[in-house]
């Protein structure tokens, strides 16, 4: 699967991205975590959430007593839409019909993985999975039971950690980023109960 994606023209955004960046982590986890879209970083290193986000992510996971290898981790957009400033490449948020033309891969991801939980982080992964109508500020948190007898829940992305506004402000959305986590890891250990 991850060799037929690479090859995906199913929308515009495989010409300006470096390469398709597929998920990984543990084929038979417990639990997914689904981004937006790779980064910058993402996008040249060819794995996802490896860049500032990454790391956000990483000690979050650490605090809430998540093993990172334990997870798989995929993107809702599996290649960087981006637009030049200067020599930067800066996030551009992918529109519904290039997440509907990747949805396809991250159904199969699922599928595949069978995981009991799968987290979106932020908007765009919550509305992919969710509907349009989805609103992180509003159901972060909740529990979305499906048929295919996973949960889905949300919670911000990362990133957004990095844009807070002062240092007080990112440190209190740090706390709250990394309490959704553990309440989905107490999620996870009442699935195994």
């Amino acid at each position: 699967m991850r060799a037929a994606a690479a090859g995906c023209r199913a929308c515009d955004l495989w010409e300006c991205g470096t390469q398709t960046v597929f998920g990984e982590g543990s084929q038979s986890s417990e639990l997914m975590l689904v981004g937006e879209q790779p980064g910058d970083k993402e996008d040249l290193a060819g794995r996802p959430f490896v860049g500032p986000a990454g790391r956000i992510l990483d000690e979050a996971l650490k605090e809430a007593g998540i093993d990172r290898s334990t997870v798989y981790i995929t993107n809702a957009v599996k290649h960087f839409k981006w637009e030049a400033r200067g020599k930067r490449r800066l996030h551009k948020r992918p529109d519904s019909r290039e997440i509907a033309a990747c949805r396809p891969w991250l159904d199969r991801e699922i599928e595949l993985v069978q995981p009991k939980v799968v987290v979106c982080l932020g908007a765009t992964a919550c509305q992919a999975l969710l509907g349009r109508t989805f609103k992180v500020t509003k159901q972060r948190g909740e529990l979305f039971p499906q048929p295919a007898g996973h949960v889905i829940t949300a919670t911000v992305h990362p990133s957004s950690i990095l844009r807070a506004r002062d240092p007080a402000a990112r440190e209190a959305e740090m706390k709250a980023f990394t309490e959704d986590l553990r309440l989905v890891e107490r999620q996870l250990r009442a699935f195994s109960a």
